[in-house]
């Protein structure tokens, strides 16, 4: 595909249909989304999988190219504006340097599990990073930087609907595995935000808890979404974007670069908070649209011969991260 079409200083008309066919089919899922009180993620990847006999017709393809790559990497950009250093350090070094370890072990895990499965390191990275950071969103974020050479659309549209998917149970059954242990607001609020994969079923599940656990759990979640740009560069590092590559040049992908200087920024306290809403609704819109984009560009029969092989990655870094951050909780925050 040529640059013309890739880059959004290309034709613009012909970016055009595509661009409509996601948007329209990224409102209808917002609205069951909203209407049903299901995942969006969820809801935009399968209205973007019952249009995926769209995926074949040329005419849509520089559009729907155009929402599953750059307007990934500005809603990348702008998940920065939930985060600032301020909250961050507010969780004390010991919950802190706790995170940092959850997020490190958890993302390690599926690549060592990946690997086992017969997978690629790049795909465990996938898995790892998207249940380590923050769900579907880091899983867009990783697929944009392995490349679709690594990433196939089939094996990140599999991880996409395995993260909504234990997501959901994980705010369901996390709050009564924290009662069941008996654990104070603090306690529960670690163990949530350092475990659940989205930010909305962190969200969910601590103020299902208590008030304040839901505080707690919301900093925590937030610690583990700003550790996305160091947990990307140490993927760029040890997982080049090619097979067999070496390491040529150090230097990162601009959107994340980006991420870095939007969260920069916003702890300086220069981002009104007017302005930080509409960054965050703005990053939920374009994700919410690349993840649409990506279901209709999937080859349906490549998803259905990967089985449910690769889901066990995805569970296996699930009970990583469940049980680090329950010790965590236990003997670190008592």
């Amino acid at each position: 595909m040529s640059e013309s079409v890739n880059s959004p200083g290309g034709n613009v008309r012909a970016h055009i249909p595509g661009l409509a066919v996601t948007v329209l089919a990224t409102l209808a899922a917002a609205y069951v989304s909203d209407h049903y009180g299901a995942p969006l993620t969820l809801m935009c990847l399968l209205f973007g999988l019952a249009m995926n006999f769209l995926g074949t017709d040329a005419r849509l393809a520089p559009g729907l190219a155009f929402a599953s790559r750059t307007l990934l990497r500005w809603g990348i950009v702008f998940v920065a504006a939930r985060v600032t250093l301020t909250q961050i350090a507010d969780l004390g070094p010991v919950a802190l340097l706790a995170v940092m370890a959850i997020v490190a072990v958890t993302l390690v895990s599926g690549v060592v599990v990946a690997r086992a499965l017969g997978f690629t390191a790049a795909f465990g990275a996938l898995c790892g990073g998207a249940v380590a950071i923050c769900g579907a969103s880091a899983a867009m974020a990783f697929a944009s930087l392995l490349g679709e050479r690594r990433i196939s659309q089939a094996q990140l549209t599999l991880v996409l609907v395995g993260i909504s998917a234990m997501s959901a149970l994980a705010m369901t059954l996390y709050p009564v595995l924290g009662h069941h242990l008996a654990f104070g607001d603090l306690q529960a609020g670690f163990m949530l935000g350092a475990s659940i994969h989205d930010v909305a079923q962190t969200v969910g599940a601590g103020y299902a808890f208590s008030p304040t656990a839901g505080e707690t759990a919301t900093i925590v979640k937030l610690a583990r979404v700003a550790l996305l740009a160091p947990a990307m560069m140490a993927v760029a590092v040890f997982i080049p974007r090619e097979p067999g590559a070496k390491i040529s040049s150090y230097v990162l992908p601009w959107f994340v670069v980006g991420f870095f200087g939007m969260a920069g920024i916003n702890s300086l306290g220069w981002i009104p908070a007017p302005v930080t809403d509409v960054s965050v609704k703005a990053s939920t819109a374009l994700l919410a649209c690349a993840v649409t984009a990506t279901g209709v560009r999937s080859n349906m029969q490549a998803l259905t011969n990967e089985g449910l092989k690769p889901m066990l990655a995805i569970v296996a870094a699930t009970l990583v991260a469940l049980a680090l951050a329950t010790a965590a909780a236990a003997f670190l925050l008592r």
